[in-house]
C-alpha cells in the first residue's frame, strides 16, 4: 500500500488558516451561546415560549422579540455553513497531495469522532441542546457532494430547506385540524355526549400537545428541582431527552436544518464568499436582500405569536416560513461580518474574535462547562431562578472571557486543547501543542 509523507497527515497549520473564516465562526459561536442560554438556565420549553418561565414582559419579552428577530436559527445557520466550508477545505488539501481513498479515511474518522463528542456532550456533560452530534451525523452525507457544481450545490441546499418548509406547513394544517377536532369533541363531552372515536383520539392528542408545549406549573417545578439534584440524578433524567434529540429529532428537522445549510456552505465558499474575496457591492447586497426579507419574515413570525397570546398553534403557523427568515436573515449576516473583515476597521475586536473561532470547538464546550456549574446541583444551583433578561449578562461575562483566554491561550499554543485532541483522533498521530517546542511525536513516515 502507498505511504504517504506527513504533509498529507498534519492539521490546518496557522499559516494556512482563512482569518475571514475565523471571525466569523468566532461570532456564531458566540451567537449560539446567546441562543443556547435561554435552554441552558431555564426548563423547556421556555426556549421558543418565554410565557412558561423566566418572564415574558418588559425586558424579558424584549430579549425574546430580538434573539426572534435577529438570531433564532441564524448563528446555527452560519456555523452549518461553515462546516461544509470546512470540509471542503480538508478534503481538497489532502487531495491535491495525492490522498486518494485516504481522504475519505480522514474525513469519516473527523465527522465520527465529532459525533462520539456530542453523544459525550448530551450525556455526560449535560448539554442536550448539543449540535455536535447532528453535525458528525449530518456531515456523514457531505463526502459524495465534494467535486458537485457550487450551483448543484446551492440548488440542493435550498431544495432540502424547501422540503423542510414543506414539512412544517403539514405539521400546521394537520396541528390546526387536529385541535378544531378536539373543539368538537370537548363540545361534545360538555355536553355529557360520547364523542365519536376519530374525535376522542383527536382530544386525546391535542391534551398530549398541550401538557408538551404548555406544560402545569408543577411540571416546570419538577424539572426544575430535577436540574438541582446531583450530578448522576441530572444524567439520568437527561438521558430520554438526549435519546430524543440524537434520533426522532435529528431526522425529522436536522436534514433540512443543517444538512441544507452545510451544502450550501460549500458552494458559498467555492464561490469566495467566506474568503472576503468578492466585492463591497456584492456584500451590500447580501446584507441590502437578506436583511428586509429575513427580518421582515421574522417580524411577521413575532407579531404574530404575540398577537396570538403565544398560543399553540401561533407557533407552529410561524414555523412555516421559519425556514425563509433564518436563511436571509443569516445570509444578510455574513455579508456585514465580511463587510466588516474587509474594512479592516477594530482590528484588535477582529484578532479576538478570529482567535474565539480558531477555538470554537473548545469554547463551545467552555459554554456548557461554565453553564452548568452555574445553573445545575452540582455547582451553584441557579437553573430556573434567574429571569430571561438577567441570563444575558452570564452570556455577556463569558464572551469577555472568552475574548480574553482565547487569543492568550493562542499567542503559546497552536491550536485549543479540544481541537488539539480532535486532530490527534482524527491524524493518529500527536500534533504539537505548543508553539516554539521542539517535535516530540512520532510522525508517520
Amino acid at each position: 500500500m502507498k505511504e504517504y509523507k506527513e504533509p498529507l497527515f498534519r492539521p490546518t497549520e496557522v499559516s494556512d488558516r482563512i482569518v475571514s473564516i475565523d471571525i466569523l465562526r468566532g461570532i456564531a459561536v458566540f451567537g449560539i451561546l446567546l441562543m443556547n442560554i435561554a435552554g441552558m438556565g431555564l426548563p423547556s420549553p421556555s426556549y421558543g415560549d418565554p410565557t412558561i418561565a423566566g418572564g415574558s414582559e418588559g425586558w424579558n419579552l424584549n430579549v425574546w422579540i430580538m434573539n426572534n428577530l435577529f438570531f433564532e436559527g441564524t448563528m446555527r445557520a452560519i456555523f452549518s455553513m461553515l462546516f461544509g466550508a470546512g470540509f471542503i477545505l480538508l478534503t481538497t488539501r489532502i487531495e491535491a497531495k495525492g490522498g486518494g481513498a485516504v481522504t475519505a479515511d480522514v474525513y469519516y474518522r473527523r465527522t465520527i469522532w465529532l459525533l462520539i463528542f456530542g453523544i459525550i456532550h448530551g450525556y455526560l456533560l449535560l448539554w442536550a441542546g448539543d449540535i455536535l452530534y447532528a453535525y458528525g451525523l449530518m456531515g456523514m452525507f457531505l463526502y459524495p457532494f465534494r467535486n458537485v457544481t457550487p450551483y448543484k450545490l446551492f440548488l440542493a441546499g435550498v431544495v432540502l430547506i424547501l422540503i423542510g418548509s414543506t414539512l412544517d406547513i403539514n405539521d400546521y394544517f394537520s396541528t390546526r385540524k387536529n385541535f378544531e377536532k378536539a373543539q368538537i369533541a370537548q363540545a361534545t363531552v360538555d355536553k355529557g355526549e360520547e364523542p365519536e372515536k376519530e374525535y376522542r383520539e383527536a382530544l386525546e392528542q391535542w391534551e398530549a400537545t398541550q401538557k408538551e408545549a404548555k406544560p402545569s406549573q408543577e411540571v416546570i417545578d419538577e424539572r426544575i428541582e430535577s436540574r438541582h439534584k446531583d450530578y448522576v440524578s441530572i444524567v439520568k433524567s437527561l438521558i430520554p431527552v438526549n435519546r430524543m434529540f440524537q434520533s426522532k429529532f435529528a431526522y425529522r428537522y436536522d436534514v433540512w436544518d443543517i444538512l441544507s445549510m452545510m451544502l450550501i456552505g460549500v458552494a458559498l465558499f467555492r464561490y469566495g464568499v467566506f474568503k472576503a474575496e468578492k466585492s463591497y457591492r456584492f456584500y451590500w447586497m447580501m446584507v441590502l436582500v437578506g436583511y428586509p426579507i429575513g427580518i421582515g419574515v421574522n417580524i411577521y413570525e413575532t407579531k404574530l405569536i404575540i398577537s396570538n397570546d403565544f398560543s399553540i398553534l401561533s407557533f407552529y403557523k410561524a414555523g412555516m416560513t421559519y425556514n425563509v427568515g433564518r436563511f436571509f436573515t443569516a445570509m444578510g449576516h455574513v455579508g456585514l461580518v465580511m463587510i466588516f473583515c474587509k474594512a479592516n476597521i477594530l482590528s484588535g475586536l477582529a484578532r479576538r474574535l478570529a482567535a474565539v473561532g480558531k477555538m470554537a470547538l473548545t469554547n463551545y464546550i467552555m459554554h456548557t462547562v461554565i453553564t452548568g456549574i452555574i445553573f445545575l446541583g452540582f455547582g451553584f444551583s441557579m437553573f430556573g431562578k434567574l429571569e430571561r433578561h438577567q441570563l444575558y449578562f452570564i452570556v455577556i461575562g463569558i464572551w469577555i472571557l472568552q475574548l480574553i483566554i482565547s487569543p492568550l491561550w493562542l499567542k503559546y499554543y497552536k491550536m485549543g486543547p479540544l481541537e488539539w485532541l480532535w486532530r490527534w483522533l482524527i491524524y493518529k498521530q500527536q500534533p504539537d501543542l505548543a508553539k516554539h517546542s521542539p517535535v516530540t511525536s512520532n510522525r508517520r513516515r
